[in-house]
């Protein structure tokens, strides 16, 4: 009896064991970045306070991509009560905004306007986030986990190929304004691969903001220096607008597919939505074992409907009503799913939607597993690579462009060719649309956490890594595999090179579809992994970037 006691008593206890990774697992887009988020846990930090490392360090070694002067969705997963949150860091127009801020005299976009310069910035919303998520979820001092990233903006950073692309494309922008061309082009050139770049004002603002909180940011000399800047050169932010900001928790969109329940971003966001109508669309189909070109046929018609409802029906969840339980109700999916021929591609056009055809990345993402099993999936933005290009003189802020992420007209496509309609509209106070999908996944046996950056690619970019997770894949290849993308306008589907054969774009061809295959590749995910019955934790950068890390310890 005493030996049967004590077996049940070692399994018993392993299977306690076995609830809580035995390691922790950080992913994103930069060592640095991942190696501050490990720092942070060895100095007995969560996840949480990890989140915060990660986020102002690729703040500071990632411009072309995230930024304190940027926003983003932290999607949390308290391990201890189970909570799931999505913490709304989104960036919010200034009080002078208006609907109609971006046209010419004859009612056109003027895409220079809604792009470069103050002019094309929301007042951001990322050092808000930070205080939020130290505050209410966090084990360290707010101090404490700015303390990497102040590091790599006093001592700099290596300048690596995707930062210096960037450069080079945005140059004509970055001429523009004294402080930006100090930093992006010292001595009047983009600067040479391991090139150091140093940025000590940006430091001094990352050090306000250790010393006061948020109100070092969003107060006091900093923010006048933000405010001064952005009148000088055509801006509309006001000091009130800084003060006023506000973080907002959203409950995250919740759906199930084979088995496992999806936690995913909310609105703002589209990306959790437009996830729940392709996967209950596609739920009554087993794409594991069929034809791939079958299944690249079905998923991008499941695409097609899902960026359809985008288009028309999202925005801010302060400012518009939103069917959500409509739009990520299996009943719903059943009836888009009932338009769907197996054998031929519905123009888009035949979909009832809004305007006209429109004519003609960057993002980042990280994902973060603790030993107490605090999940946390991340997506961070400064809208396009390097935002607007202006660096407001004094502080280091590189001011993002995510007024284009609103409808400046309807049905006129934004940066990434997306369309929208009057749900998201410019308001003053509101925050624009966005395709940002931070997701974890639940199943009895294991968890994952994954996102990605690339503009209107990212949600189905995150789509495929969720299917592949299901056909039962592992990290590297969700990170790996090559990708395909519908986004129901252009009535067009995308493809990187290795996504599709000849023989396959033929027959997608022959079934109606409009192919364009690309010789360069898009996004940049991270994934982590954890197995609750065996322990396995894993981690994987994609090999698309030059300098993530995935690292386990």
């Amino acid at each position: 009896m005493k030996t049967t006691a004590l077996t049940l008593l070692l399994v018993f206890s392993s299977c306690i064991a076995a609830q809580q990774p035995p390691k922790a697992a950080i992913a994103s887009a930069h060592y640095l970045a991942t190696e501050a988020g490990h720092e942070i846990l060895a100095k007995g930090g969560n996840a949480f306070d990890a989140a915060i490392a990660v986020s102002a360090t690729l703040a500071v070694v990632e411009q072309q991509s995230s930024g304190i002067g940027g926003g983003a969705f932290w999607l949390l997963h308290r391990a201890k009560d189970g909570k799931n949150v999505m913490i709304d860091g989104r960036e919010t127009a200034p009080a002078a905004a208006h609907r109609d801020m971006y046209l010419d005299e004859n009612g056109e976009v003027d895409r220079d306007k809604a792009l470069y310069g103050p002019l094309a910035t929301g007042i951001p919303g990322e050092i808000a986030g930070f205080e939020h998520i130290a505050k209410h979820y966090g084990r360290l001092p707010l101090s404490d986990s700015l303390q990497p990233a102040i590091r790599a903006a006093e001592q700099g950073f290596k300048a690596y190929p995707r930062i210096i692309r960037h450069i080079k494309h945005k140059r004509k922008v970055i001429e523009r304004y004294p402080a930006s061309k100090a930093i992006y082009l010292p001595g009047g050139e983009p600067p040479k691969e391991g090139d150091l770049i140093v940025q000590k004002d940006l430091a001094e603002t990352l050090k306000a903001v250790a010393k006061h909180g948020k109100k070092g940011f969003y107060e006091g000399e900093v923010a006048k220096k933000l405010v001064k800047a952005s009148e000088l050169n055509g801006g509309i932010w006001t000091l009130d607008d800084l003060k006023n900001y506000q973080v907002k928790e959203r409950q995250p969109i919740t759906t199930q597919y084979r088995g496992r329940t999806l936690v995913t971003a909310a609105p703002p966001s589209s990306g959790g939505i437009a996830i729940a109508t392709i996967l209950n669309i596609l739920s009554a189909w087993d794409l594991t074992d069929m034809d791939k070109t079958q299944r690249v046929h079905l998923v991008a018609e499941a695409m097609r409907r899902a960026y359809r409802d985008r288009s028309i029906y999202l925005g801010d969840p302060d400012f518009v009503d939103m069917p959500i339980q409509m739009l990520t109700h299996p009943y719903y999916a059943e009836g888009l799913r009932a338009s769907i021929h197996p054998d031929k591609a519905m123009p888009s056009e035949l979909l009832p939607g809004i305007g006209e055809t429109p004519k003609g990345e960057d993002t980042t993402h990280f994902s973060i597993i603790d030993t107490e099993g605090n999940l946390v999936a991340a997506t961070l933005t400064v809208n396009t690579g390097l935002a607007s290009g202006f660096i407001a003189e004094g502080t280091g802020v590189l001011f993002n462009n995510e007024m284009d992420d609103f409808s400046a007209k309807p049905g006129e496509p934004n940066a990434f060719g997306l369309i929208g309609d009057k749900a998201n509209e410019i308001a003053p106070g509101k925050r624009p649309l966005s395709s940002m999908s931070p997701t974890i996944v639940f199943g009895d046996e294991d968890v994952a956490v994954v996102g990605t950056p690339g503009g209107s690619r990212i949600i189905t970019m995150v789509v495929l890594a969720l299917l592949d997770f299901f056909d039962g894949n592992k990290p590297e290849s969700w990170v790996s595999l090559p990708r395909y993308h519908h986004q129901y306008l252009p009535n067009r589907l995308y493809a990187e090179q290795a996504a599709l054969d000849e023989d396959m774009v033929k027959a997608l061809e022959a079934r109606g579809h409009e192919v364009k295959v690309y010789d360069r590749t898009w996004g940049n995910m991270h994934g982590v992994y954890w197995n609750k019955k065996t322990g396995e934790v894993l981690a994987a950068s994609d090999p698309r970037g030059t300098t993530g890390k995935a690292e386990v310890k």
